[in-house]
C-alpha cells in the first residue's frame, strides 16, 4: 500500500511494533467505562459482521466480540496484531486478524454491519480518509463506533495537549476537536446518533514510559507539562508535587453514528 509510506505512518508502525506488548496491558486502553458500554451502544444482531480499526491490543474486540457473528481486528502493526492475537486467542473464536491501513481498507463496499475504532485515530496523518473508509465498508444503515482523544475548541489548550502527546510519541498526529470530526462524519454521510464528551485521568508515570526512549526525552515532556500557565494546569488538572507530576486528565469523546 503506497499510503504505508508515509513518514507518520512508519513512525506508528515503529512505535507499536517495539511496545506491543505493553498496549496489551496499559490501563489506559485495557480499563476504561467506554469498553463496558461498547455492547449497548452498537446493539449487534447475532448474524453481525464487525470492523475494528487499528485494534491495538485487541480491547474493544474483546468486548463485542461474544455478540456479533464474526469480528475483523485491523492493524497497521503486525507486531501488534501478533500480541493482540495473544491476548484474545484463548478467549474468542471468532475474531479474524488482518493488516490493514485505516485509510485505505482491503475489504469490499458495503460489508460491515458496524465498524469501531478506538484510543487510535490520533495517529492517522488524515482522519478524514479515515471516515470516509469506514462509511465506504460499511453497510447502508451500518454503525460507525468511535471512541478517541480530543482537543479542546480553545487554540491554546489544543496547542499544548497536541505538543505534549508529540512530545512524547513521536507518531502522535493529531487529537482533532469535535467540530472537525462532525464536519467529517456529514461530509462522509453519517448521521450523529449520540455522543458523550469526558475526562480521562493518565497515571501520569505510566504514560510518559510506555512510548519515550530515553530520560532526556522523559525531561522533555516533564518541562513542558511543568511550564504550563495557570489556564493549562486548571483545565488539564495537572497534579504536581515537588516538580513531581503525578497525573494530568485530557478529554476524550465516544460517538456513534449510522451510515445513511
Amino acid at each position: 500500500m503506497k499510503e504505508q509510506s508515509e513518514p507518520i505512518k512508519q513512525k506508528v508502525q515503529e512505535q507499536f511494533g517495539k511496545n506491543s506488548e505493553k498496549y496489551v496491558t496499559s490501563s489506559t486502553h485495557s480499563k476504561g467505562s467506554d469498553l463496558s458500554l461498547l455492547p449497548e451502544w452498537l446493539t449487534l444482531h447475532s448474524e453481525a459482521i464487525v470492523l475494528d480499526i487499528a485494534t491495538g491490543g485487541g480491547h474493544v474486540v474483546k468486548a463485542i466480540a461474544p455478540h456479533a457473528a464474526q469480528v475483523f481486528a485491523t492493524d497497521l502493526t503486525y507486531q501488534m496484531l501478533q500480541a493482540a492475537k495473544r491476548h484474545l486467542e484463548k478467549s474468542q473464536s471468532n475474531i479474524s486478524y488482518v493488516i490493514a491501513d485505516a485509510e485505505l481498507l482491503p475489504f469490499l463496499d458495503n460489508t460491515f454491519d458496524a465498524v469501531t475504532c478506538r484510543i487510535a485515530p490520533h495517529h492517522f496523518p488524515h482522519p478524514d480518509k479515515f471516515v470516509k473508509e469506514a462509511a465506504r465498508v460499511l453497510k447502508p444503515g451500518g454503525k460507525f463506533l468511535l471512541i478517541d482523544n480530543i482537543a479542546p475548541q480553545d487554540k491554546e489548550l489544543d496547542d499544548f495537549v497536541n505538543r505534549l502527546e508529540k512530545l512524547r510519541d513521536d507518531s502522535h498526529n493529531r487529537s482533532c476537536s469535535i467540530n472537525e470530526w462532525t464536519v467529517w462524519f456529514e461530509e462522509a454521510g453519517f448521521t450523529l446518533l449520540k455522543a458523550e464528551a469526558r475526562k480521562k485521568t493518565f497515571d501520569y508515570p505510566e504514560w510518559v514510559r510506555r512510548t519515550t526512549t530515553s530520560e532526556e526525552q522523559i525531561k522533555t515532556v516533564n518541562k513542558h507539562l511543568l511550564s504550563a500557565n495557570d489556564k493549562i494546569i486548571d483545565y488539564f488538572s495537572i497534579n504536581t508535587s515537588n516538580d513531581s507530576i503525578k497525573s494530568f486528565v485530557i478529554d476524550e469523546w465516544m460517538a456513534l453514528s449510522s451510515k445513511k
